[in-house]
């Protein structure tokens, strides 16, 4: 007899009325439920929760997000993800959002945690205008070192489609597979270390927070403008080590404050 698998959707559309975004649609079924708290400023936040309590192979989620002109929305997930030892198959998780002009989208989840054993495939597609405003961030730890985790085998497969006015201006593809901990300890991938992340801003004052970027990160990752678009890399020896970067410089990068989530 097959296992259950969890299954979830989640989709919002919001707009600006008086001055503040609000929620215009909102669907959601199966694991995924999205909440909206009062927030002191005019922007809207959503915060994910997947109530199967983390993912495994066969599992499925698709999350979908409309900003329209004028609009600024913050989602965030309530904790990180955990991808945990997979019998069979991979967990999928596709997210999708369209910005119009002039709105504002920042997709800042919380880390996701890849377990001994665990397999994922990610998606992050953006259709923006070139008036849209963007911060984007994706964080992965391979294991948590405080817990005595390690993660020898795996895999990890994380693709990135920006289109900006149906152009496709930045296409990223990942690709951790197999031996895992053989894999990161490569010069040419995480040189030993366990946690990473991947910043992407599209904004008026993108290309002027690049000397602050790159201080903030360090000798351990970059960051460079493409096409536009503000791009950093970080590693760390392990997650608390990325949050304490990654924080300061998501801080200095958005508009809004982050979500309370992200408190240390």
């Amino acid at each position: 007899m097959p296992l259950q698998r969890a299954r979830g959707e989640a989709r919002a559309e919001v707009r600006p009325v008086g001055g503040r975004t609000r929620l215009a649609r909102l669907h959601q079924a199966g694991c995924l439920k999205l909440r909206f708290p009062r927030l002191p400023h005019g922007g809207a936040e959503a915060v994910l929760i997947n109530t199967s309590g983390g993912l495994t192979g066969g599992d499925r989620l698709a999350q979908r997000f409309q900003v329209e002109s004028g609009a600024a929305l913050t989602v965030t997930t309530q904790a990180c993800e955990r991808v945990y030892r997979a019998s069979s198959g991979r967990a999928e998780v596709a997210t999708k959002a369209r910005v119009g002009p002039g709105a504002g989208f920042a997709w800042l989840p919380q880390e996701t945690i890849l377990f001994d054993g665990g397999a994922l495939q990610r998606s992050l597609e953006i259709d923006c205008a070139t008036t849209s405003r963007l911060l984007l961030v994706e964080s992965v730890i391979l294991g948590r070192e405080a817990m005595g985790e390690t993660v020898l085998t795996g895999s990890l497969r994380d693709r990135w489609r920006i289109r900006r006015d149906g152009r496709l201006v930045f296409a990223d593809d990942l690709r951790l597979e197999g031996a895992v901990s053989a894999l990161a300890g490569h010069g040419a991938s995480l040189s030993g270390n366990r946690a990473f992340a991947t910043i992407l801003v599209q904004a008026p004052e993108a290309e002027a927070r690049l000397d602050p970027l790159r201080a903030t990160v360090g000798n351990r990752g970059g960051a460079t403008m493409v096409d536009g678009l503000l791009i950093a890399r970080l590693v760390a020896p392990d997650g608390f080590s990325l949050r304490k970067r990654l924080i300061p410089a998501l801080t200095a990068l958005a508009v809004e404050p982050l979500p309370l989530v992200w408190s240390l």
